[in-house]
């Protein structure tokens, strides 16, 4: 006979799985041709080193963008199945981009994960925008499916700070090794503002890093690059 903790333990592991897959660098949204305006930064010189790289990280994190990502994907958890409520957190996680490219970013992302995200049927996927911001699109299918909100958002900045170590790294300012050790430096990061997030409200919603959103309006007249943003 199954257990009430058996069936708990079945849920998590399942949102486990889940999680793992949605957010995994295998995932067909394309985030590998984004940095985000990391390639910028490293033309500048703002970021010359794995210790910039972390830096600039764990900026954006706690202070920038990924923050206020971390709240809309928190909104959109909560809204459920309210139609309305998901517009309106979609119109606002979308007029919040700050760049053409950081646009750009958001709302192909979010679209290509919707996409394959359908591979798990839900009504949530009918409810939502035709074009959806990447963590609103997210933080709703993943409230869909009973995920909690603090493990998707801890999940969604772990995969977004992977994604900047992988750009740094092929842009020349970090290795492998020093990559890994960057994502094991900020985990206890992770955590903290995801908890910070799960206890969020949209008036929390708010960026200090000014240079990182001079940086990536700077990347769209750059001549040569490896990155899309």
């Amino acid at each position: 006979m199954m257990t009430n903790t058996a069936v708990s333990d079945d849920g998590d592991l399942q949102a486990l799985l889940r999680l793992m897959a949605w957010l995994s660098p295998a995932f067909p949204v394309g985030s590998f041709a984004y940095s985000g305006g990391l390639e910028r930064a490293v033309h500048d010189r703002l970021v010359r080193d794995s210790s910039g790289l972390s830096h600039w990280i764990s900026a954006l994190i706690e202070h920038g963008s990924a923050w206020n990502d971390a709240v809309l994907l928190v909104e959109a958890h909560r809204a459920d199945a309210d139609g309305p409520r998901l517009a309106a957190v979609a119109e606002l996680a979308e007029a919040l981009a700050g760049s053409k490219e950081r646009h750009n970013e958001t709302m192909l992302l979010g679209d290509a994960f919707l996409s394959a995200a359908a591979a798990w049927p839900h009504a949530i996927f009918s409810m939502l925008p035709a074009k959806t911001a990447y963590p609103v699109a997210v933080g709703a299918v993943a409230g869909a499916h009973g995920i909690a909100a603090e493990k998707a958002s801890a999940a969604f900045l772990h995969a977004l700070a992977s994604q900047m170590v992988s750009a740094g790294i092929r842009l020349g300012v970090s290795g492998q090794k020093d990559g890994v050790a960057i994502l094991a430096r900020l985990e206890g990061l992770f955590a903290d503002v995801a908890r910070r997030a799960a206890q969020s409200s949209l008036d929390d919603l708010g960026a200090a890093t000014v240079q990182a959103d001079i940086a990536s309006l700077r990347h769209e007249t750059q001549s040569t690059r490896l990155f899309r943003s």
